[in-house]
């Protein structure tokens, strides 16, 4: 992840609340859960904006957006029953790829940064993924989300 994050405008907000089969033996929230609460805020997200995150067409082929890149730094441990708050902040829409970032709190307590870099790609049955271009009327949707982020 690129050195520290500079302020960016949140575009969206959920709550994701600590299941106790996302805790380890110490009861703490395992690494691992960060990047499974990372996709389902992005869901919703997407889901906010009436998008989805995988088309299947007809003929086999679906379109989605897999993982180009993930990371995602701890700076507070979290527990089973804790309501985390997630921001989600578009770092950049690319042509083919999009940027995001999290950040997990509770109350004022900062939990974990993260990032996701994701490909918008075609998936054919027996053929190599092919990238696309993100659709112009997705990045408008994501763009005006940004701005109304910036108004609001």
């Amino acid at each position: 992840m690129p050195a520290p994050q500079e302020d960016l405008p949140v575009q969206f907000r959920t709550i994701i609340r600590v299941e106790f089969c996302d805790t380890d033996m110490a009861g703490i929230v395992h690494f691992s859960n960060f990047y499974r609460y990372m996709e389902r805020a992005e869901g919703q997200f997407f889901r906010s904006l009436g998008l989805t995150l995988v088309t299947r067409n007809e003929d086999g082929s679906a379109v989605g957006w897999p993982r180009v890149s993930s990371s995602c730094s701890f700076k507070a441990p979290t527990s089973y029953d804790d309501e985390l708050d997630v921001a989600i902040s578009v770092y950049r829409i690319g042509v083919k790829s999009l940027t995001m970032r999290f950040e997990f709190s509770r109350g004022d307590t900062l939990i974990a940064k993260g990032q996701l870099k994701t490909a918008y790609c075609l998936f054919k049955p027996g053929e190599p993924i092919q990238a696309l271009e993100i659709p112009e009327s997705w990045s408008r949707m994501i763009q005006d989300a940004r701005a109304d982020s910036t108004a609001s």
